[in-house]
């Protein structure tokens, strides 16, 4: 794959790591999909819970999919993007579990994919996503770099990187 772009953020906060699921909300084409990675406590979940809620979807409505595996966030009537589908790997076995959730499936959807310790399964991905990696930098704050893997991400990547940003 040959388009490649990355841009890092600093997160002072948990709000500011909401604000920028919600950011990139208003610029996520469907069908797109979200390789989120990072230490347990980086902020995953709170990343997911502002995409959501800036989609519409109630912000307590979203939690970690740890131990289910898989989430399903219906968006409201009239959205481009149909559904979420919050997905976690930290707790399968390997990648054939994975793809037993039916992933190849929920790529095709007018959806959002996002996959939280997607560098579990890297061979569970698509051929293009946005890979973002949460890293703990002290006790609230946080640093995103988002990574575009495609030309489609590198496009939002460059959007993203050229609005000014800042948390």
């Amino acid at each position: 794959m040959s388009a490649f772009h990355e841009i890092t953020i600093t997160l002072a906060n948990e709000d500011a790591t909401r604000s920028l699921g919600a950011r990139l909300a208003g610029m996520l084409p469907p069908g797109s999909v979200i390789a989120l990675n990072g230490t347990l406590g980086a902020g995953k979940t709170r990343f997911v819970q502002g995409l959501a809620l800036a989609a519409g979807v109630p912000a307590d409505a979203v939690l970690s999919p740890t131990y289910t595996l898989i989430h399903e966030y219906p968006l409201p009537p009239g959205s481009a993007v149909e559904k979420i589908y919050h997905l976690d790997a930290y707790r399968v076995r390997d990648e054939d579990e994975f793809w037993e959730l039916g992933v190849e499936e929920l790529y095709e959807q007018p959806a959002w994919v996002i996959i939280e310790w997607a560098e579990r399964v890297p061979r569970c991905l698509p051929r293009e996503y946005l890979e973002i990696q949460l890293k703990v930098t002290g006790p609230d704050s946080r640093t995103a770099t988002l990574i575009a893997r495609g030309e489609k991400y590198m496009a939002l990547n460059q959007a993203l990187d050229t609005s000014g940003f800042m948390s």
